[in-house]
């Protein structure tokens, strides 16, 4: 199965792309007024550094949220506040508004028009209530970020990038320390509020170290999903519960393949090491075949089960795509 999101390759936003700036430091008083400061007027939503948010939608994505009208308009009115809070950004686009009004002058079905008519009026009674709820979601979400951010700094104070691998490391640290309900779209956004913000005030030092953020944030929950995945398939295979099929887990570890394991190695390093490192592994015990299949693999059984145009699923397909270009340019 080929994967086909919403998402343009390479986007800048995980800052693959080589950085067109010399290293540089950022005050780190700056840097707290920046964090501290910041309200969502000061960045207009449309200006989203996520590649995907800042054009026209494609055929292909045009026609997920196609799919996703059709599925909101089908469900029951209980049904949409936990469908809209899994891609509040999406959703309350002005385009996806737009599209909803495009299918209802084209509908020639009145039972159609009707059902389309009434999902644009829930919509925006949903997602009022939606961002109402989320704030308190959004404001400790806010601290969490600013952690991973500080952890960024120098022992002087100051940030200093291109980071060194200790504070790379130091963020990863903080990163891999939250629980698997703080890394959810209301982490995302902010992220993307505060590089949003700190590309407007022309603070390209911070965007960087936010791009940072991003990569480590999609190593940590592709590398605990596909942990989880594996527990969940041995499960199903041996006929057990969730405890016996942990145990199962973990007495299988040592089973599994090179390139699954060297897979795992790659999505907790820093993305800048990973031409160094595949070299290393393809010329050890690791196939670039088996590597690349494994990385696929990944994106079908965890990256295709996201939800359809949400953050989560832009930057994990990303960083994926950006790993299987990287292997296949050794």
């Amino acid at each position: 199965m080929k994967l086909g999101l919403l998402i343009a390759p390479l986007s800048v936003c995980l800052g693959f792309a080589p950085p067109a700036y010399l290293p540089q430091k950022i005050r780190c008083g700056n840097t707290q007024r920046f964090l501290s400061d910041y309200s969502e007027d000061d960045a207009p939503r449309e200006q989203s550094r996520f590649e995907g948010m800042q054009r026209e939608p494609t055929a292909n994505e045009l026609a997920v949220i196609d799919d996703m009208i059709t599925k909101l308009s089908n469900a029951k009115p209980y049904e949409l506040p936990n469908a809209v809070s899994r891609a509040i950004r999406v959703v309350s686009s002005p385009r996806f508004f737009l599209r909803i009004a495009e299918r209802a002058d084209e509908a020639t079905d009145a039972m159609e028009k009707e059902k389309l008519g009434a999902l644009a009026e829930n919509l925006v009674n949903t997602i009022q209530a939606v961002v109402s709820m989320t704030e308190d979601s959004l404001d400790e979400r806010a601290k969490e970020v600013e952690k991973v951010v500080k952890a960024a700094s120098e022992e002087n104070g100051e940030f200093l990038v291109p980071l060194s691998k200790e504070r790379v490391e130091a963020m990863r640290n903080e990163v891999e320390g939250l629980e698997e309900e703080s890394l959810n779209e209301a982490f995302l956004s902010t992220i993307d509020a505060w590089m949003n913000k700190a590309h407007q005030d022309g603070m390209d030092g911070m965007v960087q170290i936010m791009q940072t953020a991003l990569q480590i944030y999609a190593g940590t929950v592709i590398s605990r999903a596909r942990v989880r995945l594996q527990a969940n398939v041995a499960a199903a295979v041996s006929g057990e519960d969730q405890a016996a099929a942990d145990a199962l887990v973990a007495a299988k570890e040592g089973e599994s393949s090179a390139a699954s394991d060297f897979l795992e190695k790659l999505l907790h390093i820093d993305t800048n090491e990973w031409e160094m490192e595949i070299r290393k592994g393809i010329e050890s015990d690791v196939k670039k075949e088996a590597l690349v299949s494994e990385v696929q693999k990944t994106m079908e059984s965890v990256i295709l089960g996201l939800e359809n145009g949400s953050m989560a699923q832009r930057v994990q397909a990303e960083y994926l795509r950006e790993l299987v270009t990287r292997i296949e340019a050794i």
